[in-house]
């Protein structure tokens, strides 16, 4: 099924990134199965591998820059993104390291997204005050582009220092990975994000194509006003859950059975949200509202069948979408 999907990314103007499938939703976790499911993310086109975080979780949840650093070989020439990465709950020099770690092992390839996290449990594991994240947060994001950038001036700050530490080797990318702030997009993680960030992570679930547009535009004003270009700051849509089914019934147990209790999340709640889920047309429509509002970067994660999902979205919904000026 992959062999129109070449000529389409020649003039397509939207670039689709694959979530790697960490959470195990039935089928056990191995490499080999993520081995086969970057392969072909590499062969149908999809720019960017993506790999979220968590510390501790309802499911099984496989650490997500371990995961990234196994499979550098399989995603080719593929965009590696942390989507995004938890400096306050890893520790930011620990962090760093990795991140530079994947950046060497990749030839240059990586994008940093960091977010505080919003799991309380995630806190309370590793022993941190949940209310502290966002001020640990702004001072770790700081820490993460000193160590990255081998900064001789250092941090030193509430929390953290870099007082002595020399990071190496260095990341191939001079002077360092781009870091992408995860924002939901609230007045103040706009500001956050234009202030710390190379670029904005939103949230494909906690947004709507209205809010993603009211987000650029607020995004821009804050860009503005701290002296930095918006035309040439980056943004993309994370955590796209995906499940590409004719099968309405099979759509609607997906939300309710799979989505919501993993979310925590009322399944009512969910149906307000233009996910991913459901026939091809019916996803394609509600893709198309995102690309319309500006959306340039989509990352999808797909729910079970991951391969065959993978496949169904870049024929069946992604081919359907018209290129944007």
């Amino acid at each position: 099924m992959a062999v129109s999907v070449k000529a389409m990314t020649a003039d397509q103007d939207v670039e689709y990134g694959a979530h790697l499938p960490l959470i195990d939703l039935g089928t056990p976790l191995s490499l080999p199965a993520l081995r086969a499911y970057v392969r072909a993310a590499a062969r149908l086109g999809y720019r960017h591998l993506c790999a979220n975080d968590h510390v501790v979780f309802d499911r099984p949840w496989l650490d997500g820059p371990t995961a990234l650093a196994a499979l550098v070989e399989e995603s080719r020439d593929m965009t590696l993104a942390t989507t995004a990465s938890l400096p306050v709950l890893r520790g930011p020099l620990q962090l760093a390291k990795t991140l530079a770690a994947i950046d060497v092992l990749s030839g240059g390839r990586l994008v940093v997204g960091a977010g505080p996290g919003s799991s309380a449990g995630d806190y309370a594991a590793v022993g941190l005050r949940f209310q502290e994240r966002w001020r640990r947060f702004d001072e770790a994001v700081q820490v993460l582009r000193v160590l990255l950038h081998g900064d001789s001036a250092g941090f030193e700050g509430e929390f953290y220092t870099t007082r002595g530490v020399v990071l190496e080797p260095r990341p191939v990318q001079r002077p360092g990975p781009p870091i992408w702030i995860a924002s939901w997009g609230s007045p103040v993680g706009l500001r956050r994000v234009a202030r710390l960030g190379d670029g904005w992570l939103a949230s494909a679930y906690n947004t709507t194509p209205d809010r993603f547009r009211e987000g650029l535009d607020r995004l821009a004003g804050e860009l503005r006003r701290v002296g930095r270009p918006p035309e040439s700051f980056p943004s993309a849509i994370a955590t796209t859950w995906l499940h590409v089914t004719e099968d309405r019934g099979a759509a609607e147990r997906t939300l309710t059975d799979v989505l919501a209790p993993m979310l925590h999340r009322p399944a009512e709640a969910l149906r307000s949200v233009p996910l991913l889920i459901g026939p091809a047309e019916v996803c394609a429509e509600r893709l198309a509202a995102f690309v319309d509002a500006g959306a340039r970067r989509i990352f999808v994660w797909p729910l079970r069948d991951e391969v065959a999902q993978l496949e169904l979205f870049r024929e069946r919904v992604a081919s359907l979408v018209p290129r944007r000026p």
